[in-house]
């Protein structure tokens, strides 16, 4: 048996007991715990590299978040019934760890590090994405892996104006807010959220009462560390010679200086390159060939270096922007819809040089977005997709499927426009946004909610308000520091922070903010969120000024879906046996049925005509036949003893007594009517279930040839079916459908064989 030195921590965290175990699992590892939440179970893992690939000049960091079905009793679909791909949630939940971590390594790190969270058992009520921060800071302190910590995060829930810690899957159902939040002791490191329409006073609350309880996971996580953790390893870190960044600056500082202050980003960056290739061929040939090859990636560091440092100066010290722009200018806005002709609805939203196309398109409950994770399977009836190709940055490369990059900018997008979305119940519509990037110089997503928002309005989708979007930029040396509104491309890859927030006039519908430093100060935070609100209601003002509105009226090529109720009891009969009737009434009309259990029926197609057939044929099947009340019919079979026709839409089936084809005396069905015609008829009966219907006295009727129909007139119709005449008697008794085999059929051949010996009878005696 193991004699495992297992040391273990517990603390209690919104009325939950939170766990965390190290020395039993995975201890080839190089950091490893084990933690479980209510029900939920999760193994986190940090492995590094002993060495650092040649030429390496990044740190490589992986972080890979892992869905296992069994952790909460599922078997994956598919053929082969294991766990293939992530699911979008594991990409976003290991993206959002990434993002809070990634900024705590040492400048120059240039070792692989993997980290793993692996999902072992879940309740379905604590989400283990909400300990995965917590769990993968854990992990690096205890390893040997060098790592700027501790760090933790939280969840934070708003409902009845109250906070929550750390809020279950039902509680955010009815929560005003869904604030992912890491930092350190001291500051902030990494935000994610989606909100309806909260205030900045509110989500600043939110944010610094998560962090009280940061704090108190850092304590546990120092204990744990002092408890189980090793010694870090010496790493050498890539940093740049200092007399090679001082050589590259006498020689090329001035024509860097320049170059950075080139407005646009294609002319600029084509700069920087002719400056860069004109210095490596100017060391090439001063140094002798084993300097160079040792020096060239060091040349091309301190060359991008520079870069950095002119760019930051400048706008620190002189508020000066690449562009010419003020810290708070924002970039010539153009908003345009109904670009694209045949779609459900389009815009082009351009901001600078980023350049977002939004299209529309409408679909039934059939297109519904099906869900199949760890969780119970569910439908998405809203959802948002962002393409992001290589010539919207004037490169050449691959069209591959959807990266990290692609889904967390989506589901930003995504989570933007949600809380605007009208429900299920209010917009019975499947509602999908594209979002195609075809310029990007900066804050492609934040395009992609202004570009959403008109798309939608300009499709008719009735959105509570409209959504729009900026990113904020950071610029930090020491105590200084400038807040940049609307960042360039530029300026996000050499600036210290991409704060990206939306919302309506009244409030923030989603923010995401990423740091390259070590946190941000809450004074940054409020300034940050101040400056956010003044250039989103700008934009929206852009928006609005095109468009005040959603439009009243779809887009003509969309589907038009019509809303029905019935009687839950009458489902089954809509349905018919083994779904015969709902397949032929979308065979007969063309429309597209759903229906709910509740009994709500949506009708869905391009043709309001074939609506309209669909709901007639709907409502013969679930309304009862009135008594005398005209219909339209059809005869579908004749018999001896009258018509057989389909009415109320065909949904129903009834007989026309051969008595009651004509007010004359009639030999034969076939001389009224024949199977085809289209007749009206009026309903007498119901008896059992079988309708008993008259033709007599209705005008528009077939009319007999006069020489095969009996002198002798018979009464009138009376409107109503006389229950003590001998039409009640000559009447079938059981379903006509199968009368013929019964012998009913003769029986009532003998019978108006008497009938007409009693006129001939009578015929005599008045001779």
């Amino acid at each position: 048996m193991h004699n495992f030195d297992i040391k273990t921590l517990t603390r209690t965290i919104n009325g939950r007991e939170l766990t965390v175990e190290t020395g039993r699992m995975a201890k080839q590892a190089g950091g490893a715990v084990f933690m479980t939440y209510g029900g939920t179970s999760i193994l986190v893992t940090a492995t590094v590299s002993k060495n650092v690939s040649e030429g390496q000049d990044f740190f490589p960091l992986t972080v890979d978040f892992i869905e296992k079905y069994y952790a909460s009793g599922k078997i994956p679909g598919g053929f082969f019934k294991r766990e293939a791909r992530p699911s979008t949630a594991a990409t976003l939940s290991a993206r959002l760890i990434d993002r809070a971590i990634r900024p705590l390594f040492p400048d120059g790190f240039r070792n692989s590090v993997h980290v793993v969270i692996t999902v072992l058992s879940y309740d379905q009520v604590n989400d283990p994405a909400v300990i995965g921060i917590l769990g993968a800071s854990m992990a690096l302190s205890i390893s040997e892996i060098p790592f700027n910590g501790p760090i933790a995060g939280v969840k934070m829930g708003m409902i009845d104006g109250k906070f929550i810690i750390n809020p279950t899957a039902e509680e955010l159902e009815t929560s005003r807010l869904n604030l992912d939040v890491a930092g350190t002791e001291t500051s902030i490191v990494m935000i994610e959220a989606g909100a309806l329409e909260l205030s900045e006073e509110d989500m600043t609350n939110a944010i610094y009462t998560g962090h009280e309880t940061i704090k108190e996971l850092i304590v546990m996580q120092k204990e744990l560390t002092a408890l189980a953790g090793k010694e870090k390893i010496e790493v050498v870190l890539d940093i740049i010679p200092e007399p090679i960044i001082s050589k590259v600056e006498a020689d090329f500082g001035e024509k860097i200086s320049a170059a950075s202050n080139i407005k646009g980003k294609l002319e600029r960056q084509e700069t920087f390159e002719a400056i860069k290739e004109e210095m490596l061929k100017k060391y090439e040939e001063d140094d002798d060939v084993e300097t160079y090859i040792t020096n060239e990636r060091y040349y091309q560091n301190a060359y991008e270096a520079l870069i950095k440092k002119f760019v930051r100066y400048t706008i620190l010290h002189n508020h000066h922007r690449v562009d010419g722009r003020g810290l708070d200018d924002i970039r010539p806005i153009t908003c345009e819809i109904d670009i694209l002709k045949q779609t459900h609805g389009s815009a082009l939203f351009t901001r600078g040089e980023t350049q977002s196309l939004g299209i529309l398109t409408l679909g039934t409950e059939r297109d519904m977005q099906i869900i199949d994770s760890m969780d119970e399977e569910y439908k998405k009836h809203y959802f948002l997709h962002y393409n992001f190709p290589p010539f919207s940055v004037g490169e050449a490369g691959f069209m591959r499927g959807p990266g990290r990059r692609e889904l967390g900018h989506g589901a930003l997008a995504e989570r933007a426009l949600e809380a605007m979305i009208p429900s299920k119940e209010e917009f019975p519509y499947t509602i999908r946004m594209v979002s195609e990037i075809l310029e990007s110089n900066g804050s492609s997503s934040m395009a992609s909610v202004c570009s959403g928002t008109l798309a939608l309005m300009a499709g008719g989708v009735p959105i509570k308000k409209p959504v729009a979007g900026i990113a904020n930029g950071l610029i930090m040396e020491g105590e200084d520091f400038v807040v940049l509104t609307d960042i360039m491309g530029l300026e996000d890859h050499l600036g210290d922070m991409d704060f990206k927030v939306t919302g309506t006039y009244e409030g923030i519908t989603a923010i995401q903010m990423d740091i390259k430093i070590e946190g941000i100060t809450k004074e940054i935070m409020g300034i940050a969120l101040q400056k956010a609100k003044v250039a989103r209601a700008y934009i929206l003002d852009q928006i609005v000024a095109l468009i005040p509105e959603p439009r009243a009226e779809l887009s003509t090529f969309a589907p038009r879906i019509e809303t029905m109720k019935i009687n839950p009891d009458k489902i089954g009969a809509v349905i018919g046996s083994g779904g015969k009737t709902i397949k032929m009434i979308t065979e007969l009309t063309g429309v597209d049925i759903n229906i709910d259990d509740d009994g709500q029926i949506n009708i869905a197609s391009p043709d309001v005509n074939s609506i309209n057939k669909a709901r007639e044929m709907i409502l013969s099947i679930v309304e009862e036949p009135r008594m005398g009340v005209i219909y339209d019919a059809k005869v579908f079979r004749t018999e001896s003893f009258g018509a057989l026709v389909k009415f109320m839409n065909g949904m129903k089936e009834g007989l026309v007594h051969i008595s009651k084809l004509h007010t004359a005396r009639i030999n034969q069905t076939e001389d009224v009517v024949k199977v085809g015609d289209e007749v009206k008829v009026k309903l007498l009966d119901i008896d059992n279930g079988k309708y008993r219907l008259s033709m007599v006295g209705i005008p528009g009727n077939p009319q007999p040839d006069p020489s095969k129909i009996q002198a002798a007139p018979r009464p009138s119709d009376r409107g109503s079916y006389d229950r003590g005449s001998s039409d009640r008697n000559s009447a079938p008794r059981s379903n006509y459908r199968d009368r013929d085999s019964r012998g009913g059929g003769s029986r009532d051949r003998d019978r108006n064989r008497s009938t007409d010996n009693r006129h001939d009878d009578n015929r005599n005696r008045d001779k």
